[in-house]
C-alpha cells in the first residue's frame, strides 16, 4: 500500500507508560485524534525501515492506513495519537 502522510514520530518511554518493547517493521496499532472518550480510531502502520524503541523519536516516517478516510482525518486533524490498549506514542503531520 501507498503512504498517505507523512510524520514525526515519537514513542513514549516505557516510563512514561509507553510500550514495553520495541516497535518492529510492520507493527501497527490503531490511531486517534483526541485522547478524551469516545476513541474512534484508524488502522495505520508507520513504515519503518527498523526498530523504534521506546521513547525514541524518529522524523519524517511514512504512514499508510486502511482507509482514505484515515488519511484524511489525521491530516486535517495535524497531530495524532498511538493506541496499544493505552497511548503510546504521537505523531504530528508533516506531509
Amino acid at each position: 500500500m501507498t503512504p498517505g502522510l507523512v510524520a514525526d514520530l515519537q514513542l513514549y518511554s516505557t516510563a512514561d507508560g509507553g510500550k514495553q518493547i520495541a516497535a518492529q517493521p510492520g507493527w501497527g496499532c490503531p490511531c486517534v485524534v483526541s485522547q478524551q472518550p469516545p476513541l474512534t480510531g484508524y488502522d495505520g502502520w508507520p513504515v519503518l525501515s527498523e526498530p523504534l524503541q521506546p521513547g525514541e523519536r524518529r522524523v519524517a516516517v511514512p504512514f499508510v492506513f486502511l482507509s482514505p478516510e484515515g488519511v484524511d482525518v489525521m491530516r486535517r486533524s495535524g497531530r495524532f495519537y498511538l493506541w496499544e490498549g493505552k497511548f503510546v506514542g504521537e505523531a504530528v503531520v508533516v506531509g
